[in-house]
């Protein structure tokens, strides 16, 4: 009877010791149950994480690779052209989320190196273009020299007037080729390829009108106090740099419109004053100009347009080397004015008129306008005092068969000698001076019609297309061409 319970209470013990494992047991299985459950959450959310990141990295792939497209298909062309015409924008980043960052550092290294490779290449290229232009510049200009003296030596040859009138044409085309190879070469930095002596402003400008088309439109009006004129080594450049503006002004203005020239005298020099009537410039048309009569170091032709217009562009290559200066404004008539200053130290002198008479192609200064003449303003020595000069004396009017001779030049005290007009002195003696005015003239030789054909080429050759239009004038004529 006792056994019975005790086998009881060992079934009881071994049961409760078993429910206590099993307790434990289930305790243990519930935690690893939540250690898992937490670690497959965070590998959830890692894993989300992850497909987040690798969809940020795959659109920031897209537009990065868009960037580089954009790059290489619309900012490195719009650099070239604005290279070459500043007016145009370089668009910048097509995202704003790469503002700032590595990538676009890196992206604007690039088009950095690329607009410095560019810019290098294209001054390489430049300097060999006008390398190979100024060698066949100067090889062309020598020789259009050499057909210009050939053409004047014919010229003093042959006395038909058939053939002289051919001549005067063919120098005035090759004066136009002329030109046009000149002002290519100075563009290019060649020299302008011809050494002149010192010249009258006024007659300098009387040659750069007869170099062009039209020359007939221009009217020159010499208001020099001073015989006035520039040394030897500024005449030319002087001259093709009027010769430019003249061009422009005679090539944007009607056909049936002057040109006017005026040369003013101030106190450090002299100006030579181009205004036209024609449709005159913008003002951007101004500034670009402007910058071209600057003469920039850097100028390439690729910048000069296409078909490339060197004129403004030689003119500023002469400016900056010899000194002088070109303004361009609008003028008061509507059209272009255009200044050229030469300063009067030191591309400006005074000559003597009795040892070195101006040309009388050159128009007169109208001196007689001018009632009282203070000190001289050019590099002739100290400034001395200068009393109007007095009226020269009434001349005979010549007659025909007078032969003239120069009269000697008048002079006063503190000035330069002056220019008369020319006094008649008959070939005959006093008594039939009278009877051979009205005698007819006798008919001239082939030698006498030769030499007095031969002078006046001589007499004229700084405008010698002015001959074509009308014969030379005499001092007094008028002063306009």
């Amino acid at each position: 009877m006792t056994s019975i319970p005790e086998a009881l209470l060992w079934c009881l013990s071994a049961g409760t010791a078993a429910a206590v494992v099993l307790a434990a047991l289930s305790i243990r299985a519930r935690g690893q149950r939540a250690g898992l459950r937490s670690r497959l959450s965070a590998a959830e959310e890692q894993n989300s994480a992850t497909l987040h990141s690798n969809t940020e990295l795959s659109a920031r792939l897209r537009a990065t690779e868009a960037e580089i497209r954009h790059l290489a298909e619309t900012r490195l062309p719009d650099l070239t052209l604005a290279l070459a015409h500043p007016h145009v924008p370089i668009p910048g980043l097509m995202d704003a989320r790469f503002a700032g960052t590595d990538a676009d550092r890196a992206l604007g290294a690039v088009l950095e190196q690329v607009g410095d490779a560019i810019t290098k290449e294209r001054a390489r290229v430049d300097a060999a273009a006008q390398s190979t232009l100024r060698g066949a510049t100067t090889t062309i200009q020598a020789l259009l020299y050499q057909l210009q003296t050939a053409l004047q030596e014919m010229q003093h040859r042959y006395d038909d007037p058939n053939i002289a009138q051919d001549l005067l044409n063919a120098d005035f085309l090759n004066e136009q080729a002329l030109r046009r190879v000149q002002a290519t070469g100075v563009v290019c930095g060649a020299w302008p390829g011809l050494t002149r002596e010192d010249s009258y402003l006024a007659e300098l400008v009387v040659g750069a009108t007869s170099r062009l088309r039209g020359y007939d439109r221009v009217q020159v009006s010499n208001q020099l106090r001073d015989p006035v004129a520039v040394v030897a080594r500024a005449v030319e450049p002087v001259a093709i740099v009027v010769t430019e503006l003249l061009a422009n002004a005679l090539h944007h203005s009607h056909r049936e419109l002057p040109v006017t020239i005026t040369l003013q005298q101030g106190n450090r020099g002299a100006s030579v004053i181009v205004d036209d009537y024609g449709v005159g410039m913008h003002d951007d048309e101004i500034k670009a100009a402007m910058e071209l009569l600057a003469g920039d170091d850097d100028l390439l032709l690729t910048q000069l347009g296409d078909p490339p217009r060197s004129g403004f562009a030689a003119a500023g290559q002469l400016v900056r080397q010899y000194g002088f200066g070109v303004h361009v404004e609008p003028s008061p008539y509507g059209g272009v004015r255009a200044v050229v200053y030469i300063p009067g130290d030191p591309l400006l002198t005074v000559l003597d008129e009795s040892t070195q008479p101006m040309s009388v192609m050159a128009p007169l200064p109208h001196r007689s306008g001018v009632p009282d003449r203070s000190t001289s303003v050019l590099p002739t020595g100290t400034a001395t005092p200068a009393a109007p000069a007095p009226a020269a004396p009434a001349a005979p009017a010549p007659q025909p068969g007078d032969r003239f001779e120069a009269a000697p030049p008048v002079q006063t005290e503190g000035e330069l000698p002056r220019r008369r007009r020319r006094r008649p002195v008959s070939e005959s003696p006093a008594g039939e001076e009278s009877a051979e005015r009205t005698a007819p003239l006798p008919p001239r030789s082939p030698e006498e019609t030769g030499s007095r054909w031969a002078a006046l080429q001589r007499g004229t050759e700084s405008g010698r297309a002015a001959v074509q239009s009308e014969p030379p004038r005499s001092p007094e004529g008028n002063p306009q061409s």
